[in-house]
């Protein structure tokens, strides 16, 4: 395909494939668990869903096309695509890991691998001194988030990479908050892309799943060798799903992150938010390098009242957001990120990474910007009212 054309082109052209025996503009659903071979000695491309399914390769097809990468995999859940990239690692070896990682991936890493004898360090990767002392001889990861869940800090891929590379390492990158449409790491030469898919790529609260794309063919060899090994495959009706998702994935993130812009604005403007993060605000320490590698600061934002009687007292008290878990959907998102997504960090790890318990974690949907902000100031009204709060004692 001609690289001139622009993304949200390129986008659509991934997604819509015209079946060539009947003519549909969908890619077909095949519910089938294993497929006929002609004898003993020819064998057809698919044999055993788990293995290798038509409509899941057209879903895997896309978004390797879309994150620039040599092939992609689908699997049942992000931590499910998370594991698999961590179990390329063997007895012996190490990571390096952001100390503010998402609450899944940090158990993963202390109460499950290390009993098979991988360990970690967990560093402030934004700081790549600290990152440099943190590997090892047997380091062969350097795992990202960026933006950080749920401070949105920004780590320099390009410069993390070229530490790995120089250390003969890997570095994996979670693109989940960003999406290809604003950031391909694989670009600045991460060597893995990672994604929740639940989240914007499928954009409806309606499936779980995880998706992983590999620069390189030998290290796609070996993904796949682990998707097929451990069986966390998609199912497929969830693959036809994110590619119906993924074709609206462009429209919706931009919407999503303009009004995140506008609700990240008001709420600097407000006293009761002593912090706001949004890499979209021109004071957030990482706006500069994130513009670099960025296209937008994206939908998701987290901003700090004073305290959980804060918190509680906003959340109470707003009407449009849900009050759940996850991100990424049509539907604004209000988060607690001490109880939800880092529940499994104790206090003091939480506060290490600057989850303190004031923190809340908002995903902007396809709400009118204007209502959003009206419903935020009512509830700011009931934490004014309700709960003493002090003056703004931090702004970056």
């Amino acid at each position: 395909m001609s690289k001139s054309i622009h993304f949200s082109t390129k986008l659509i052209k991934e997604t819509v494939a015209v079946d060539p025996q009947t003519g549909a503009a969908n890619v077909p659903v095949y519910l089938s668990s294993t497929f006929h071979q002609k004898n003993f000695d020819q064998y057809g491309k698919y044999d055993y869903t788990r293995s290798g399914n038509p409509t899941r390769e057209a879903l895997e097809d896309a978004i390797a096309s879309l994150e620039g990468g040599a092939r992609g995999f689908a699997f049942a859940s992000g931590m499910a695509a998370i594991s698999a990239a961590f179990l390329l690692l063997s007895a012996g070896d190490h990571a390096v890991v952001p100390k503010n990682v998402y609450g899944g991936t940090f158990r993963i890493l202390t109460q499950v691998l290390g009993r098979f004898g991988i360990d970690h360090t967990f560093v402030d990767t934004t700081n790549l001194a600290e990152v440099e002392r943190a590997v090892r001889p047997n380091t062969k990861v350097i795992y990202v988030e960026t933006p950080s869940n749920p401070t949105l800090a920004v780590t320099d891929i390009r410069a993390i990479a070229a530490v790995a590379k120089a250390h003969r390492c890997l570095t994996f990158v979670d693109n989940t908050f960003m999406t290809p449409v604003f950031q391909r790491p694989l670009e600045l030469g991460a060597d893995l892309v990672l994604h929740s898919a639940t989240k914007f790529i499928s954009g409806h609260s309606d499936v779980v799943a995880g998706l992983a794309v590999a620069r390189t063919e030998e290290l796609a060899d070996k993904i796949y060798f682990l998707q097929n090994a451990l069986g966390a495959v998609l199912g497929v009706q969830d693959s036809w799903l994110l590619l119906r998702g993924l074709k609206t994935l462009d429209v919706r993130i931009r919407k999503s992150a303009a009004s995140a812009q506008r609700v990240a604005e008001f709420f600097t403007e407000q006293v009761e938010a002593r912090n706001v993060f949004y890499p979209g605000l021109p004071n957030h320490p990482g706006a500069e390098l994130h513009a670099k590698q960025s296209t937008s600061g994206g939908a998701v934002l987290s901003f700090e009242l004073e305290n959980e009687a804060a918190a509680r007292a906003f959340v109470n008290h707003v009407k449009l957001p849900v009050f759940a878990v996850s991100l990424g959907a049509v539907e604004s998102i209000l988060s607690y990120p001490p109880k939800m997504s880092h529940a499994e960090l104790n206090e003091g790890e939480r506060e290490e990474a600057g989850i303190g318990s004031g923190l809340l974690r908002l995903s902007v949907g396809l709400e009118d910007a204007e209502d959003l902000i009206g419903d935020f100031s009512h509830a700011l009204d009931y934490v004014r009212n309700q709960v003493k709060v002090t003056a703004r004692s931090v702004d970056y």
